[in-house]
């Protein structure tokens, strides 16, 4: 159990490791919830993966305010904040209006503010290992190092695709 655990984390703190070239700027992200890994790319050239945690509940598409599910689908990158409580955040623009819609359609709320961020006063204790447990309201994080890269080298506007 502790060797799978060890091997688990090695990986991903590896996979993670590489800083992205001073000059480029990331212009696609693709987010596999099932993997917890997200992709950057420059020009459909893969340019890093991080591992990432999401939202309490991780599986399926979010529908509504509350539900603790990261979205699914095609957004993106509309804003930034360097003043964020969990370090930094870019935001995405969840939700769209076919989000809206099928919230609507159930007489509910779609919910809102789902970001790429870092970590909180209450995650930093685990640094990279935040990612063993996922602990957003529906966010994607990384840690804090991780989004201070990010938020370098991605624009607004950026799209971020979003799968199970």
């Amino acid at each position: 159990m502790y060797l799978v655990l060890w091997l688990t984390v090695s990986y991903a703190c590896s996979n993670s490791s590489t800083n992205l070239p001073t000059n480029c700027q990331i212009d696609k992200i693709v987010v596999l919830k099932s993997k917890r890994k997200m992709m950057v790319y420059q020009n459909n050239q893969l340019l890093k993966t991080y591992t990432v945690a999401l939202g309490l509940q991780p599986v399926g598409k979010k529908q509504f305010e509350g539900d603790y599910k990261t979205p699914e689908g095609n957004y993106y990158i509309e804003s930034k904040n360097k003043q964020s409580a969990y370090h930094r955040n870019l935001g995405i623009s969840y939700p769209n209006a076919q989000d809206q819609s099928y919230a609507k359609a159930k007489n509910k709320q779609a919910g809102g503010e789902i970001k790429i961020h870092g970590l909180g006063k209450k995650q930093q204790q685990f640094g990279k290992l935040h990612f063993l447990v996922d602990w957003t309201h529906g966010c994607i994080a990384v840690d804090n190092q991780e989004i201070e890269e990010l938020y370098k080298h991605v624009a607004i506007g950026t799209p971020i695709d979003i799968e199970p």
